[in-house]
């Protein structure tokens, strides 16, 4: 059976944090405290989240996971928010987005058979297509913004030749979702080969036979195509939505 670190071991591991503080003091990247606060920051919200994760499924049904996982995708939407900061209604995009991505994602699971309603496994579940789905948003509101600003006079142009907003802003849509699109499209290709991904890697580590662990690496690899583009596509319609005004001209964005 594998042993668990004790909170020693924890405290041992935080001498890597050190390693990385020293390396930004000595090349003076002025980021030391951030990298404290950080690391802090990670240590405070994880116990908490596994103190109300505990909580949760010991008490919690079905109704309680999926509660967890709204609040997850409200906060992932705010978040990713900021990326698309100076769009219109970049909030609404990003949790409009990130909704349809991960309710789509884990429809299909639930209906399917592939995962069971235990919160033990929703929850977990839920979390890494929320982060995904957030992920997928974020880089799509940073396409769209600084396509906004860089291409904004060949929209007008081909505005002021008659085409619709749709048209006219065709090409920044297909860019932004496609850019949000190749992180994940990378990394599915190249997964197992360059490193092990963190849902086989702690199977494996759990004591779990390989050749059973690349099953559930499967499902959340195919799981998290589908999130990233479903949260991407929705988010860029949603957001070129508001891009325009009643007399189809484009917003002006301002510079982050």
């Amino acid at each position: 059976m594998t042993t668990i670190p004790s909170w020693g071991a924890v405290a041992v591991s935080g001498l890597l944090v050190l390693v990385a503080v020293a390396i930004a003091g000595w090349q003076r990247l002025g980021i030391s405290r951030d990298i404290v606060v950080a690391a802090v920051r990670a240590l405070v919200q994880l116990v908490a989240v596994g103190a109300v994760l505990a909580w949760l499924f010991a008490n919690a049904g079905i109704g309680g996971a999926l509660l967890w996982i709204a609040v997850m995708a409200v906060i992932a939407a705010n978040e990713s928010r900021r990326r698309g900061a100076g769009l219109p209604r970049a909030y609404v995009a990003a949790l409009v987005g990130i909704g349809v991505g991960t309710l789509s994602t884990l429809g299909v699971l639930l209906v399917g058979g592939v995962i069971s309603t235990e919160p033990q496994v929703l929850v977990p579940i839920g979390g890494m297509v929320v982060s995904g789905a957030m992920q997928a948003a974020s880089l799509t509101l940073t396409s769209l913004r600084r396509s906004a600003r860089e291409n904004r006079a060949a929209v007008e142009a081909a505005l002021s030749l008659g085409l619709p907003a749709t048209q006219a802003f065709a090409r920044e849509m297909r860019t932004a979702v496609r850019t949000a699109l190749v992180p994940t499209v990378d990394q599915t290709r190249v997964v197992g080969l360059i490193s092990l991904p963190g849902t086989m890697t702690g199977l494996i580590i759990a004591g779990v036979d390989p050749l059973q662990a690349i099953r559930y690496q499967i499902i959340v690899m195919y799981m998290l195509l589908a999130a990233w583009a479903v949260s991407a596509l929705v988010t860029a319609r949603v957001a070129q939505g508001a891009m325009f005004d009643d007399a189809q001209r484009l917003v002006a964005v301002p510079a982050p």
